[in-house]
């Protein structure tokens, strides 16, 4: 780990002065950043703790129905905020789906969203990385690739964004609320991150200096409550990354698809809206003849970035899958993770 000034700064302004400078990073948790500095992947000059800012660990009920959540909120307080297990359930779901207990009692809502790529070729400084060091190549694109991106990849990268929190959250239209050097503004979570490009070093949208300070649900994402579900393949049952996952939510009215809402993760360099798949579940009856229709539409676009062809098909029935559990209705109350990824539904997933 190389040496770094740190930084405690007392208010939102201070800590945006402090981070513009070159070689800054903010911390909060730390519960992604800290690895990455151990590994020598991540080398800041200056850490700027904003852990203890005023006014940023706050859940507000918004006057028009919304929900407007700090950036500074932890994880697990959040999963367990009973009016938003009702109010969201598949962003609970996928919450509660995501690293350990012990994580999720640390990690904050803001680090989530901007957590980096889980690659091993990101994390192994042996190897070649055009989003660690621009320029060097990609080894993955020639290495172990089979939970690489099927989506929006590029040559120079074929990296995947690990969150689960993100896929329902882009899925139901979340708004972050950004402070910067020029002033407040806010923004479409699904501009937050980019695809690779020719520039995979540049994640977000964020400037130098830019410090997410809240997230917000708008009152309409509380009209899919009844029917909507977050569903994740692992390659093991508990703190693993998603393979592949989806979150679904419907409004169903006589039978008939008034509203649809649909995402995925483990596919990109950033959650996935398809909304292609979206408009073909608007207005059609809701049943496995629809959703078929709409899992195809969801990976039209999809090609193998390596020795990862059965992501696309993983991808489909999961999409499948999600949305037959959506119809039938959410749980009462977000379940606990079950024992392996395909128990909480019946059958198996190469049935589907």
């Amino acid at each position: 780990m190389n040496i770094f000034d740190y930084v405690k700064p007392a208010t939102v302004s201070d800590a945006i002065a402090a981070a513009a400078a070159p070689g800054a990073a903010y911390l909060a948790a730390g519960t992604n950043l800290l690895d990455l500095m151990k590994g020598g992947i991540s080398r800041p000059t200056r850490l700027v703790d904003v852990s203890h800012l005023p006014g940023l660990d706050r859940i507000e009920r918004l006057s028009d129905g919304g929900l407007r959540i700090g950036a500074l909120v932890r994880n697990a307080d959040l999963a367990h905020d009973s009016d938003f297990v009702r109010s969201y359930p598949a962003v609970a779901e996928a919450l509660l789906s995501g690293a350990s207990a012990q994580l999720r009692n640390a990690a904050t809502v803001g680090g989530n969203l901007l957590q980096r790529t889980r690659c091993g070729y990101f994390y192994d400084v042996a190897s070649s990385c055009n989003k660690r060091q621009p320029g060097t190549g990609c080894d993955a694109r020639g290495g172990e690739n089979r939970s690489h991106a099927v989506l929006g990849w590029s040559e120079a990268c074929i990296a995947t964004h690990p969150s689960d929190f993100c896929v329902p959250l882009v899925a139901l239209d979340a708004v972050v609320e950004i402070e910067g050097r020029s002033g407040p503004r806010e923004m479409a979570l699904e501009a937050l991150h980019r695809l690779p490009g020719d520039t995979p070093e540049r994640e977000t949208a964020l400037e130098p200096g830019d410090l997410i300070v809240a997230l917000r649900l708008p009152s309409e994402a509380r009209s899919f409550a009844a029917h909507a579900r977050y569903l994740k393949v692992r390659d093991r049952a508990s703190f693993a990354f998603a393979v592949v996952s989806a979150a679904a939510a419907l409004q169903i009215q006589h039978g008939v698809i008034k509203e649809a809402r649909l995402a995925l993760g483990g596919v990109a360099a950033k959650p996935w809206r398809a909304r292609a798949a979206e408009d073909v579940l608007k207005g059609a009856r809701s049943g496995p003849d629809a959703f078929g229709r709409a899992a195809e539409a969801a990976l039209a676009d999809a090609k193998p970035s390596g020795d990862n062809q059965f992501k696309i098909e993983l991808a489909q029935r999961i999409v499948l899958r999600a949305l037959m559990l959506a119809a039938a209705g959410t749980p009462a109350r977000i379940p606990a993770l079950p024992a392996s990824p395909f128990s909480s539904v019946p059958g198996a997933l190469v049935d589907a």
